[in-house]
Parts: C-alpha cells; sequence; structure tokens
C-alpha cells in the first residue's frame, strides 16, 4: 500500500518537534482548557480565571492549540474543533483527554528515551519492564484509558450484536479497566462478567462496574494471565489488547488456555492493532510495532496472518477478522 504521510522537510521538523506538540496539548488537557471553551469561556482573559493561569501564557497556549488545528480563532475567541473538541472537553460523553495521562507517562517515555538501545537489543532497555507483576503502570493504564476503551468496547458490542447474546459467562482477561466487559453487561442483563488481573489493577475494574450498576454481575480472579486458573465453560473470552505484550510462543500459550477455557462453540474475542501483511499501514498499527520494542522483551504488533496462525495452533479453526472503523484497532473473532 502506498505512504500518504508527509514527506520532505515539513515532515522532518514535525517529527523533530512532535515532543513539542505533546506536551502542548497535554497541557491545555491538564489545565482543562478544552472544557472551560466548553462552558462558554471563549476570551484569554475568561479561559485564564476559569484555568486559573496566567493570560500570557492562556494566550500562547491557545494560539497554539489553535495552530495544531485543536481550536478554532476567530476575532480573538476561542472554540473548540468541531472533530476533535468533544473528546478533548472533560464534561462530553466521548472525553478521551485523560489517554495523554499514560501515553506521555514517565515509563512509556523512558521506553522511548532509550529506543536507541532497545534497536539494538530487539527487546525493551528499561530496567523495570511494564511486564514485571503488579507494575504500577497498569493502574495508571486502567485510570487513564477508560474513555478510550469505552469507545472501542461499544464498537465490540454492536459487532457482537450484545444485546442479543443468550445467557452465559464471560472472561475478560486483563481487564485493565474493566470497560470491556462491563460494557457487554450494560447491554445485556443475562450476561455474567469474570475480570482477571492483578489485584491493584482489579480495584479499577470493580469501581468501573460499580459505577456502570453491574457490580452483582462482575467478579474478580486475581492473578497473571498467563499463570492463572482461568475456570472453564465461558461463552466468551476477551482478549484485548493483550497479545501484543508478548512473543509468539507466549502468545499461542495463552490462546491455548484461552481454547481451554471456552465451552464448545464459544468465541475468543481478540482485539488488536493490526498491520497489513506487508506492514506498510495502517500508520498506527506499523508504528505500535516500535511501541512494543520499546516497552517490552518481546512484544509485536502481529498481523492477521500471523495472529490467525497462533490462533489455529492453540486449536481455533475458524477466525474471522472485523476492522473496527472508525477506531485503528482490529477484532478476530474466534469459535471452538
Amino acid at each position: 500500500m502506498e505512504n500518504t504521510q508527509p514527506s520532505g522537510l515539513p515532515a522532518l521538523f514535525a517529527t523533530f518537534t512532535a515532543y513539542q506538540r505533546t506536551a502542548a496539548l497535554k497541557a491545555a488537557v491538564e489545565l482543562d482548557v478544552f472544557t472551560a471553551i466548553g462552558e462558554g469561556k471563549r476570551t484569554v482573559p475568561a479561559i485564564a480565571a476559569r484555568t486559573r493561569a496566567s493570560e500570557r501564557g492562556i494566550r500562547m497556549l491557545c494560539d497554539t492549540m489553535a495552530a495544531f488545528g485543536f481550536l478554532a480563532k476567530r476575532d480573538g475567541e476561542y472554540a473548540l474543533d468541531a472533530n476533535t473538541g468533544a473528546f478533548l472537553d472533560r464534561s462530553s460523553p466521548v472525553y478521551i483527554g485523560s489517554a495523554i495521562r499514560f501515553i506521555d507517562s514517565d515509563s512509556v517515555v523512558e521506553g522511548f528515551a532509550k529506543l536507541t538501545d532497545a534497536v539494538r537489543k530487539g527487546g525493551t532497555a528499561i530496567e523495570h519492564n511494564a511486564l514485571e507483576p503488579d507494575h504500577p503502570l497498569w493502574v495508571d493504564f486502567a485510570r487513564a484509558m477508560g474513555g478510550l476503551a469505552r469507545i472501542t468496547s461499544e464498537l465490540i458490542a454492536t459487532l457482537l450484536n450484545a444485546s442479543a447474546l443468550p445467557k452465559g459467562k464471560v472472561l475478560d482477561i486483563a481487564a485493565g479497566h474493566g470497560w470491556f466487559g462491563v460494557t457487554l453487561a450494560k447491554h445485556n442483563p443475562n450476561l455474567e462478567i469474570v475480570a482477571l488481573d492483578w489485584a491493584n489493577v482489579l480495584e479499577v475494574a470493580t469501581e468501573t462496574a460499580r459505577e456502570a450498576g453491574v457490580a452483582d454481575r462482575h467478579r474478580t480472579i486475581e492473578g497473571d494471565a498467563l499463570t492463572a486458573d482461568l475456570g472453564r465453560d465461558y461463552d466468551l473470552v476477551l482478549v484485548t489488547n493483550l497479545v501484543h505484550h508478548f512473543d509468539v510462543p507466549t502468545s499461542e500459550a495463552l490462546f491455548r488456555k484461552v481454547h481451554a477455557a471456552l465451552k464448545p462453540g464459544g468465541r475468543a474475542i481478540t482485539l488488536e492493532f493490526m498491520p497489513d501483511d506487508d506492514r506498510s499501514a495502517p500508520v498506527e498499527a506499523v508504528a505500535f510495532s516500535l511501541t512494543m520494542l520499546a516497552m517490552t522483551p518481546g512484544g509485536d504488533a502481529y498481523t492477521f496472518a500471523e495472529l490467525e496462525k497462533m490462533l489455529r495452533n492453540a486449536g481455533f479453526t475458524k477466525n474471522e477478522i472485523h476492522r473496527l472503523r472508525p477506531s485503528v484497532q482490529s477484532v478476530i473473532v474466534s469459535t471452538k
């Protein structure tokens, strides 16, 4: 597939300074600039008063956000961008601004700061990497990424026609924020959710279930997905944003456990960033492999062909890929 990304000197300069764009957006999110503008505070003095920041700083920050396309500016007043505003306004039901706290966290930034060493090594150069048990990184992930996960979980619920599913039991592996299982339970009162994760992370998933009103159908298993007893006779097993952390043998072992945990006819739902077979697109999926290089010993962004081979080796004979548009991720539905 042809690469349509910007090229030449503009692309080089934009990449050289990309960290500044991230820092500017993070500051605007942390100060609730977008929320203030959504409330009707459109001038520099009004935004500064609402955010308890200096007028000089707010003027420079808002002008930069407008130049980057995250705000509109006219006659000295600012407005939310039509395409991104709802995602950055904290009062919006589709707010995902908190995700930048994790994506730009010290742990992730450290991985990329040592990327040259990771490329030489062929795996993360961080001393304490993200796959260590009870790593605090994952609590930060669960709390920061919930908004984005809610959107993706609704796409999966639509794909599965969740409201029409028969009574059953769902295992949410490495549940994190809990939204993938909880959203299915919200759509269907006949579904029981079992969330598996490390104990410190499960506190967040339990909060999510309680706030969503499904706590009576939500229970937990503490432990590591690779070693914990998953249980048996599940109708659905959710394997969301997990496999990319591991090498192929480890991923196959996980899929074998998932296969054994399903009842006959049960389905595994695998959510991943999946590049095309030639690894040229989509750009987000291709670049995600570098994130795994920076953060994990052997993870990768696997293609559908690679994932299907793992799934078949684990016992799944029917594997169907679904692009979760407008998301950049894809889902594989595998039937036992």
